[in-house]
């Protein structure tokens, strides 16, 4: 279910209960709710993770993502939350999607290389290709 972005960094789609202990498992020490609340009635409320997060040791923040786009705002903060992590984490969203491209944004911001990231994100099934130019442009910025 969680993929492999780069070592260390998972994507997912929706996660429930479950998956938190699953995580626990596997080292993660950050959970990323990229999703909005609401945006489907079947969706986890990202209250429930965060209580199952934290009972489970792992920390947790919420950096919600609509369709309407990325902001400088939430590429800041998931830049801060993949820095200031403790080791592995798992960011999630309704497909994984959202969460894989604000990780690479994060990742370019900080200056890494588009390539290398549109490689990362292709290995793991996601197309970076929407937002390809802003990628270019925040490395371009970082370096």
């Amino acid at each position: 279910m969680f993929k492999t972005i780069v070592d260390g960094v998972y994507a997912s789609p929706q996660i429930g209960l479950p998956e938190v202990e699953l995580a626990k498992a596997m080292g993660v020490t950050l959970i990323i709710n990229n999703r909005p609340e609401l945006e489907s009635p079947d969706q986890t409320p990202g209250a429930e993770i965060e209580a199952a997060a934290r009972n489970a040791g792992i920390a947790y923040v919420a950096i919600p993502v609509t369709h309407a786009g990325f902001s400088e705002p939430q590429v800041a903060a998931m830049a801060r939350a993949l820095e200031g992590a403790a080791g592995p984490v798992l960011a999630y969203c309704r497909s994984g999607t959202r969460s894989t491209l604000l990780w690479a944004l994060a990742e370019a911001s900080t200056g890494a290389d588009p390539d290398d990231l549109a490689a990362a994100a292709a290995q793991a099934g996601y197309d970076v290709s929407p937002i390809r130019t802003l990628l270019d442009m925040l490395a371009a910025r970082a370096g």
